[in-house]
């Protein structure tokens, strides 16, 4: 039977305190006991419907972490204050001094700066390999690898990581396989697909209107137990909470991602299309000559398309720069970074969200001046954006004078 993530999302029924639709919001930071030793049971184990202090679960962000917990097949969730809040906390919590990872070198520049730059300071030590050469995972790891670690699709190439494979190399070394899905919620499920924990970026698509920060953890219900635990757990003891009122919102939110998922990817591609037919070089999985096309058409849960996120190499920074001020000029959307909102979204990697990474693995990655970075928006008519588009490349001189 075809598992549907937005069905799982659509059958839960959360009845507010006193019967309203909507759950009730936690708003405090401690919680009284009728007891004691009711108290002191709590601080050796979790007890189900119990809460202790906000810092490490309150009834919020309990609902919202149990409903990613069934959007994800997963067994248990842990919602945090930031989607870089939940893959650090994950890490810290499968990693000692001493251990290594073995990382995908296309991530967001904010996770490359913390394998490359924080976690060494821990005695955590990274190495970065191509993804898609299996040969070379194999050969980074040693006795000493704990994760590998990777993008469903990564940022903002759109290689998309063979799960399943990835899985049997975890399974083979006994190390633990970490999936950020933050561009594809919905679209692919990595914990059926072999993945050990997933981690999202909540304040992207999941969340959808740009107006909170926020992130989640998804796996067994003994790792997120080990997130939270009062002695040891970096949820609790670093204290990446999120904020039940933003907890609530994206909770109401999630109720929609299905429908905005799929107009994402509707306007996705036909974005895509329209830029290869103008003879440029565009990156989208949903493009019939993407590498990938075929492994996410097997393995992508049907109905959601195949994401938002296009990228187009226009050759140069100039060209990149004067192409998204004009779009910006002519209202496709804005210059920014972030994606996942209602409206379009567009930016230069190498400058921004990859400027991180330095300039020579930038260069060996394919992430070039040139490179845009479009997250499409829910625009009702895709094909008179593209029309606008198609000035504007023209006056950038990326696209030769339509004739009259």
């Amino acid at each position: 039977m075809t598992f549907d993530p937005a069905k799982r999302i659509q059958d839960v029924l959360l009845f507010g305190e006193f019967g309203g639709v909507n759950p009730s919001i936690t708003d405090s930071a401690t919680y009284t006991f009728m007891s004691n030793e009711k108290m002191e049971e709590l601080f050796d184990h979790e007890i189900e419907g119990c809460f202790l202090y906000s810092r490490h679960w309150n009834k919020t962000n309990k609902y919202l972490s149990d409903v990613l917990a069934l959007m994800e097949d997963g067994e248990a969730a842990h919602a945090t204050a930031s989607g870089m809040a939940a893959i650090s906390s994950t890490l810290i919590q499968l990693c000692s001094t001493g251990d290594e990872i073995v990382s995908s070198r296309t991530v967001y520049g904010g996770t490359y700066a913390l394998l490359k730059n924080l976690l060494p300071r821990m005695g955590i030590s990274t190495q970065f390999v191509d993804f898609q050469n299996q040969a070379a995972i194999r050969a980074a790891i040693t006795p000493n690898t704990r994760v590998l670690y990777c993008e469903s699709m990564s940022n903002p190439l759109l290689e998309v990581s063979d799960i399943p494979a990835l899985s049997r190399i975890a399974r083979e070394h006994n190390i633990q396989l970490v999936v950020d899905n933050t561009f594809s919620p919905l679209i692919l499920s990595p914990l059926r697909l072999g993945a050990d924990v997933v981690i999202h970026s909540m304040t992207k698509f999941i969340n959808g209107t740009s107006d909170c920060i926020a992130g989640c953890v998804i796996s067994s219900h003994d790792f997120i137990a080990s997130l939270s635990d009062i002695n040891s757990g970096p949820c609790m003891l670093l204290g990446p909470v999120l904020d039940s009122l933003r907890a609530a919102s994206l909770l109401k939110n999630l109720h929609s991602l299905h429908i905005r998922m799929t107009q994402h990817g509707k306007n996705a591609l036909h974005l895509a299309r329209f830029l290869e037919n103008e003879g440029l070089t565009v990156y989208y999985p949903g493009l019939e000559n993407h590498p990938h096309h075929q492994w996410m058409k097997t393995h992508r849960n049907p109905g959601y398309g195949y994401g938002g996120i296009v990228a187009l190499d226009t050759g140069s920074k100039a060209a990149a720069n004067k192409l998204m001020s004009l779009m910006q000029e002519q209202k496709v959307g804005y210059l920014a970074v972030s994606l996942g909102y209602f409206k379009t979204l567009f930016s230069a990697p190498a400058h921004s969200t990859s400027s991180e990474i330095p300039e020579d693995e930038l260069d060996s990655i394919g992430i070039g001046d040139g490179l845009i970075r479009f997250s499409i928006g829910l625009d009702r008519d895709i094909a008179q954006t593209c029309e606008v588009i198609q000035h504007c490349l023209t006056e950038a001189g990326l696209a030769p004078t339509k004739a009259a």
